[in-house]
């Protein structure tokens, strides 16, 4: 048996309001996200301060030597991947630069050995 015509306008009105209210809560939940991003804590060496940043579609990178270009969301994304490959390319270099001063350093104590020298203190360079 089919519920009543009214019924069922009823029902269709719940459902509506129902995905109504779910539609506002994404929209506050978005909001906030958004108002949650413009509004930051900025440290001025002894203690931290509350500011509001007007425009969040660029921001500041630190490059070094005290540089700060303002670059776009996806230039600084790609300039971090870019930093994080070289800064991981140099600890492995310098990995594998230690490993070959500690041959080199097992090899010298090896000849002294084989030569009958004494052992005379490391300098330090």
């Amino acid at each position: 048996m089919a519920p009543p015509p009214r019924r069922r306008a009823v029902e269709a009105t719940a459902e509506k309001a129902l995905r109504y209210q779910a539609f506002i809560s994404d929209v506050y939940e978005q909001l906030a996200k958004h108002l949650q991003l413009g509004n930051m804590q900025v440290d001025l060496g002894c203690n931290f301060v509350d500011t509001v940043v007007p425009n969040t579609s660029r921001i500041y990178v630190a490059l070094g030597y005290g540089f700060f270009p303002e670059l776009t969301l996806a230039e600084a994304l790609k300039f971090i991947d870019h930093k994080s490959s070289l800064a991981e390319l140099s600890d492995n270099l310098t990995k594998d630069s230690m490993n070959i001063k500690a041959h080199i350093h097992m090899l010298l104590e090896g000849l002294r050995e084989l030569q009958g020298l004494q052992n005379f203190p490391e300098t330090q360079h």
